[in-house]
Parts: structure tokens; C-alpha cells; sequence
């Protein structure tokens, strides 16, 4: 279907690879010099917007940057680009792919500082009740009677944990370009790991939507940003309905 236009790296189109360059050589930068790894994480990486740690341009910055010790991670995300993204590149032209990408990215991470907006507090009261074995409802009296006394110890252990939550990688754009692929070829014919019967391509990314939101529901025990995923594709949903009523889904201009 896609004239294969070299081998290598020269098959690759140029959003799609040098995307690909810039999250390798970032995570390799924290594999080799761990002392460097924790300024990466602190300044690139995406924090609460009530953290001192952050800055608005982390909101671009984060999905280029991934867990040192989790070499998983990037791999998935890298594959999928390569595997994914370099189809729609072709599809939509470098320009628009490229906008496509970081809007799914950037989108991403605004429902990611939503999720932190409404849960941190409720997730501060719950990790410090079971150290000091009392129940929600009573570690949330004695915080609210403590910073209503301008108590600044909690105050000061309140912004350490803000300051501590933090997410990296390139999963939410990722998610998004599943579904846009979803959109374009929705009827093309996908293999998951480990299971050898054909999934068309509409019903695999509804299903990884579903799964995402009630794990994300559930509060997974697992540092997986669900909701983040899920803001990935809903933002990347808002731009293909927009390209299909102007009648530019599968290439022209967008503007």
C-alpha cells in the first residue's frame, strides 16, 4: 500500500525519526550519567501546576523524556511511532502530523494536571492516614484543623508531595496517533503480542480506550498516567472530527 522509498533510517519520514532521535538520546543521556538523570526528570519532566517544580514548558518538554530505569517504556512508545507514525506521516504530510503529534501530546498533559488538580489532596490524606493508622476521615480533620491554624509543617509536607508528582513520556501523543490511525484505516487489520488472530484496527484502539479509562477509574496501583492516555486521544478525536468535516482526513490542505 506505502512505496517504501529506502531502507533504514532513509525509510523513515522526518517527523516521525527525528521525534524518534530526540526521546533516544534523551533516555540515553539518563542511562549513562545517572547523576544527570534527576535535573532531566526535574526540569523536563511534567509536574502539578501547584509544584514550584513547574514550568509551563514542561507541557511540551515531558513527552520527550523517559524513565531511565524503565527501558519498556520507551521502547513501546518508540515502536508504535515508528510503526504507526511514520504511516500517517505519509498519509497527512510532515507539517500536519507534526501538529497532529503535539496536540495529542499537549492535550495529554493538560488532562494529566486536571486529574493531579482534583485527586492530589484526597491522595496526600490517604498516603498519611495509613502511616499513622487512622481512617480518611480522621487524618482529613487534623489536616484541615492544622493548616487552618497556619500549621507550617503540613504546609511544607503538602508541597513536597505536589512537588513529587511528575510524569514523562510520550505515551499520551502515542495514544493519539492510535486512534488516528483507528480513524484513517479502520478497517486494516492488526496483531497484538501473543495473539495470533487479526483485530481491525477500530476495535483494537476501542478497546485499549476502555481498558485505559477503567483502570484509570480504578486508581491502578501501578505509576501508569491512564487519564493521560485518555486525554491523548480525546484531543486527537477533536482534530480528526474537525479535518473530516472540512473533508481533509486523508491529506490537503487543513487550514
Amino acid at each position: 500500500m506505502f512505496q517504501n522509498s529506502g531502507s533504514g533510517l532513509a525509510s523513515i519520514p522526518p517527523v516521525t525519526k527525528n521525534i524518534i532521535i530526540i526521546n533516544c538520546i534523551v533516555w540515553l543521556a539518563e542511562a549513562l550519567f545517572p547523576s544527570f538523570s534527576g535535573t532531566i526528570l526535574r526540569v523536563l519532566g511534567l509536574h502539578f501546576v501547584y509544584s514550584d517544580a513547574f514550568n509551563p514548558i514542561q507541557i511540551i518538554t515531558y513527552m520527550f523524556v523517559h524513565s531511565p530505569s524503565n527501558i519498556m517504556h520507551i521502547l513501546f512508545n518508540m515502536f508504535t511511532l515508528w510503526m504507526f507514525g511514520r504511516v500517517l506521516e505519509r498519509v497527512w504530510g510532515s507539517r500536519r502530523f507534526f501538529l497532529f503529534y503535539m496536540i495529542c501530546g499537549i492535550g495529554a498533559a493538560l488532562v494529566q494536571e486536571g486529574i493531579w488538580a482534583l485527586t492530589w489532596r484526597h491522595d496526600y490524606i490517604s498516603g498519611i492516614a495509613g502511616l499513622n493508622g487512622l481512617t480518611y476521615e480522621h487524618m482529613r480533620a487534623v489536616v484541615d484543623q492544622a493548616l487552618a491554624q497556619g500549621d507550617s509543617q503540613f504546609a511544607s509536607a503538602m508541597a513536597s508531595f505536589r512537588t513529587q508528582m511528575v510524569t514523562v513520556g510520550a505515551s499520551g501523543a502515542i495514544f493519539g496517533l492510535l486512534l488516528g490511525f483507528a480513524f484513517v484505516f479502520p478497517n486494516m487489520p492488526l496483531y497484538l503480542f501473543f495473539i495470533p488472530v487479526p483485530i481491525k484496527a477500530k476495535y483494537m484502539v476501542i478497546g485499549y480506550g476502555v481498558l485505559e479509562f477503567f483502570l484509570g477509574v480504578g486508581r491502578s496501583a501501578d505509576t501508569v498516567a491512564h487519564f493521560a492516555h485518555l486525554g491523548g486521544m480525546v484531543f486527537g478525536l477533536i482534530l480528526l472530527l474537525y479535518w473530516k468535516k472540512k473533508g481533509t482526513l486523508n491529506g490537503g490542505s487543513f487550514y
